[in-house]
């Protein structure tokens, strides 16, 4: 079969896919990192950085956990994850014990102090929905898609590596 050239205007086309604006992960990215300076403001008062505030958010959910599925719940690996666990520690925030169960487990636990900066996050949260200026139903929507962004990408992984014959 002959070989097609593309026209001029084709080629254009294509190109256009490339531009920065047109790119997902670019949109993404810097939503990321404007999310970040907004939390960033937010928390300064708390002497938090973002990554501090998630662990204690999903501590809040469940205290008493593991660093391997703290990790998981954050999307962490430990090598990111420990540094993050040392700052709270060191702030009072958080203890470290091994696990009883396992000795090669760290159990992660809020202390009295961090349970109570519980209740500053909920201003934390109001300050962001309030610069977002999105409803509840927004944000829940966008959260919506977000999560199944992250299913089709996980999936895709394992799909990838199923078809390499890695799975």
């Amino acid at each position: 079969m002959p070989e097609r050239t593309a026209s001029p205007a084709q080629q254009q086309d294509a190109y256009d896919q490339l531009r920065l604006e047109n790119q997902l992960c670019f949109g993404l990215y810097a939503a990321a990192h404007a999310m970040n300076r907004a939390y960033r403001i937010s928390l300064g008062p708390l002497g938090l950085t973002y990554p501090q505030y998630l662990t204690l958010l999903a501590l809040w959910e469940a205290d008493r956990q593991s660093v391997s599925e703290l990790g998981e719940r954050l999307r962490l690996d430990s090598g990111t994850l420990t540094p993050v666990l040392k700052r709270l520690e060191s702030a009072g925030l958080v203890k470290r014990a091994r696990s009883r169960a396992d000795e090669r487990e760290v159990e992660i636990s809020l202390t009295d102090r961090g349970r109570s900066l519980r209740n500053d996050a909920l201003d934390v949260r109001h300050e962001i929905v309030c610069r977002l200026g999105m409803s509840e139903d927004e944000i829940g929507r966008l959260r919506r898609e977000i999560d199944m962004l992250l299913d089709r990408l996980d999936g895709g992984e394992k799909r990838v590596g199923e078809s390499a014959g890695l799975a």
